[in-house]
Order: C-alpha cells, then sequence, then structure tokens
C-alpha cells in the first residue's frame, strides 16, 4: 500500500504546484511542442525565470501571418484552429489546409538566407498562441542541450524527407499524378484541404488534357473523396486518398 499512498501524495502536490504556479501550466502546455519534449521539470522553471514569452489571443478571422512576412518569432498554436494558404509562386491557382492544436507554426522559416513565411495563416476559431522571438530561440538554444537537440532534429527531418522526394516512385496513372501534385503542396498530409484551381490550369500542371483530368475529378468525387465547384476541389480527408 506504500506505492500507491506515495502517488496519490505525489499527484496532490504536482496539482498545487500548478494551482499556485499557472506558469506551470503554460509549460505543460509547451511540452506538447517538439522543441520543448523531454526538458525536464526543472529545465521549464529555469526557462520561466529567464525567457521572455509572448501570450497572444486572437479572435476569429483574423490573418496573423500573410505569405512574405519577414519572420521574426516562432508561433506555437496551443488551442484553437487555424487555416493555412499556400500560393503558387505565379499566384495561379492555392490551397487552404485546417490545422488545429498544438501546432508550430513554420519554424524553418526562422533562419536561413531568405527568413520570410511562405505561407500565409488565418484563425478559424478563437486562438490561444505562445510566441518567442528568434533572440530567445537562439539564447536557449545555447542554454539548453534538449531544447537544441529537438531544433536541429525538427530541421534535419524536414530537409531529409524533401531530400528523398525526387527518388520516389513516379505515379504511375492521372488520379496518382493529382495525388502527387496536392500531397508535394501541403504543409501536413492529412486532414480537410481546398485547392482553389481553373481545370485548364490544373490540367498543365498534370500535363494532360482537360477532359482526362475532368474525368480523374469526377471519378474521385463519386467515390467520396473530393467535392468540386467552380474553381475548388474541396478534400475533405487528404489521406483517404492513399487507401
Amino acid at each position: 500500500m506504500v506505492l500507491p499512498i506515495i502517488g496519490g501524495v505525489c499527484r496532490r502536490l504536482i496539482q498545487y504546484s500548478v494551482n499556485e504556479h499557472p506558469e506551470l501550466r503554460i509549460y505543460a502546455q509547451l511540452q506538447q511542442c517538439q522543441l520543448f519534449q523531454g526538458m525536464s521539470q526543472g529545465e521549464l522553471l529555469q526557462m520561466a525565470g529567464n525567457t521572455r514569452f509572448g501570450f497572444q489571443k486572437v479572435l476569429p478571422g483574423v490573418t496573423l501571418l500573410e505569405e512574405g512576412d519577414d519572420c521574426r518569432q516562432l508561433f506555437f498554436l496551443v488551442r484553437g484552429r487555424i487555416t493555412v494558404t499556400t500560393r503558387s509562386d505565379d499566384h495561379s491557382y492555392h490551397l487552404s489546409e485546417w490545422l488545429q492544436a498544438p501546432w508550430l507554426i513554420q519554424p524553418e522559416a526562422l533562419f536561413g538566407v531568405n527568413p520570410r513565411n511562405t505561407y500565409s495563416v488565418r484563425t478559424m476559431a478563437e486562438c490561444q498562441f505562445i510566441t518567442l522571438s528568434k533572440d530567445e530561440v537562439l539564447r536557449l538554444q545555447d542554454d539548453f542541450l534538449t531544447f537544441r537537440l529537438n531544433l536541429l532534429n525538427l530541421l534535419a527531418s524536414q530537409g531529409q524527407r524533401r531530400g528523398r522526394v525526387p527518388w520516389r516512385r513516379s505515379p504511375r496513372t492521372l488520379e496518382e499524378r493529382f495525388v502527387r501534385f496536392v500531397v508535394d503542396r501541403v504543409v501536413y498530409p492529412a486532414g480537410h484541404k481546398e485547392l482553389y484551381i481553373l481545370m485548364k490550369q490544373l490540367a498543365v500542371e498534370l500535363v494532360d488534357t482537360r477532359l482526362n483530368v475532368s474525368r480523374m475529378l469526377n471519378s474521385m468525387q463519386q467515390r467520396g473523396l473530393i467535392e468540386l465547384s467552380r474553381g475548388r476541389i474541396d478534400i475533405p480527408m487528404l489521406e483517404h486518398m492513399f487507401v
């Protein structure tokens, strides 16, 4: 009976600490983020006294970030839902996708030759964000080994995935080319997506005729994989297109 009693006492002490120190609740949320996973409570408490975190509550329908904005801080979505919209270079089409908390917004844009956001972010519900400036990110990676390794692993994983892209098996059918076209342009390869593109432009992108593209899309709609309207292709669940 000793272990259950000790466990109960520990749970009450942790609950007491959270109630007495609201910042612990914030850092419990931070532990959902890849950058803070594996950090001890002691490290989080040390961060609490030395790190300038920002906290934002944003109403629905607000554009938080625009494509091309300078990326000067990290945004970590801890509550709510957002829409991410990425546009082609010539702005002839764009793709929107729905993401929900917890989500770290484009950490790779904070560094590099061109540190700018490559997509726009808009809130779909009331959202809460924790922000961290670039200077604070650099300081944390100097002070905390776990944070530095998490950041390196995150950026390295993205680079490794992109490095394998040219070596994947080529799509064998028009439908496979369409699925690959979408997957190569999304931020997260699952969930709700909307592709805004004219049929003529999509045919050019897929290197096929407009008629064949139309037949392929209608076949997918009949199977419940997409919903078509003029200039828009709604994809309720992208992962269902891989089945």
